[in-house]
């Protein structure tokens, strides 16, 4: 994990708002490091990467919780939405934005190592956007998250959408003090994915599969997908789409209409 390979401390991390103004901003994320060397017992170094690792998420989970009851005060609802990269995030959540970003407006915090691209793609497609540039960071942390918050009118928002970094393994073990952790596998990407990463799927409380409509092309076996993951989150919704044809994503919005904090929206598919 992050949290003893060192990925968390190096680079600097960008904050950039993509609103209809399309202003820049940039701020910088500090890591505190703590040091547990005793001299006195030289083979004990597995012990202080573990209390290092502990120290850093205890301190996002307290952020975290922050985080949770500022958005509460809001009366937003959160995502987090995660994946590999290539599973279709960006697609997933324009495609959302243009079907019902007029009716439930839609605010999205981007995270990527580099460029800006996906929050342009979704600034374009009508949700105010801000992106996070983390470098070599390979995961969103509570902290970055609520310096992006804060540069959306989220008085104006009934959903915020917290677009994860590509990334399984690291992003597993960080709350960044969302609602629902909505974690995406592409038919691409094969059915045995939540089997090699259940750490992720096992924290999900929505699943999607997606790009359904390539099912067949890559003889998808979709039997086999569900099984696994209600093996390994039998506690998730499961939603199969595609957000090429919309196939599927009405049922997501009703989803999303349930758990609406504010006064409910009607859904039109």
């Amino acid at each position: 994990m992050c949290t003893n390979c060192g990925c968390s401390v190096l680079g600097e991390v960008g904050i950039h708002s993509h609103s209809h103004d399309h202003t820049h901003d940039n701020g910088h994320t500090h890591h505190s490091h703590e040091n547990g060397h005793d001299h006195h017992h030289h083979h004990d170094q597995t012990h202080q990467t573990i209390a290092v690792g502990q120290a850093v998420l205890a301190k996002n989970d307290r952020l975290a919780e922050r985080n949770r009851g500022y958005f509460m005060a809001k009366n937003l609802l959160v995502l987090n939405v995660l994946s590999s990269p290539g599973s279709g995030k960006t697609a997933f959540l324009e495609r959302m934005v243009q079907d019902i970003g007029s009716r439930i407006p839609t605010g999205i915090i981007v995270g990527d190592l580099e460029t800006d691209n996906d929050a342009v793609r979704l600034s374009n497609s009508g949700a105010a956007a801000v992106q996070i540039t983390t470098g070599t960071v390979c995961h969103l942390e509570s902290d970055m998250v609520l310096k992006a918050a804060q540069q959306l009118n989220l008085d104006a928002l009934e959903i915020l959408v917290i677009e994860n970094v590509g990334n399984l393994v690291c992003p597993a073990a960080y709350d960044l003090g969302e609602d629902l952790r909505v974690v995406l596998l592409s038919v691409t990407e094969g059915e045995d994915k939540p089997l090699k990463y259940p750490t992720m799927f096992k924290s999900a409380q929505v699943v999607i599969i997606s790009k359904i409509d390539l099912a067949e092309a890559v003889e998808f076996d979709r039997n086999k997908a569900l099984e696994n993951i209600k093996k390994i989150a039998p506690q998730a919704a499961i939603f199969e789409v595609s957000s090429r044809k919309g196939q599927g994503m009405a049922e997501w919005y009703g989803y999303l209409e349930q758990h609406l904090k504010k006064s409910p929206v009607s859904v039109v598919s």
